[in-house]
């Protein structure tokens, strides 16, 4: 038998590779180890977030697809990580367990 040993990566489904890279980069200090055209990969720590192209006629579809990622930060509190999420354009939901 396999034995898993952790998770090597996630993958995002994103309408725009680049915007997003961005985002995971600039505002959250992931860093790039490979991308090419429509994929992106990053590591946050010891795990790999990996950003993929969505084709332009596929919608965001829920459930069916990754549609949450919960990143443990180094410090700040909930409030003052909401803050700066959504001064970098991310619609935060309820308090983590709500």
């Amino acid at each position: 038998m396999i034995q898993a040993s952790g998770i090597d990566h996630i993958v995002l489904h994103c309408g725009d590779v680049r915007r997003s890279k961005a985002f995971y980069t600039e505002a959250l200090g992931m860093t790039v180890y490979r991308e090419d055209d429509g994929h992106v990969f990053m590591h946050a720590g010891a795990q790999g977030v990996a950003l993929f192209k969505r084709p332009d006629d596929a919608p965001a579809s829920g459930g069916n697809d990754l549609n949450h990622l919960a990143l443990n930060v180094e410090s700040g509190s909930y409030e003052s990580l909401k803050a700066e999420l959504e001064r970098n354009g991310v619609a935060v939901g309820g308090r983590p367990g709500d």
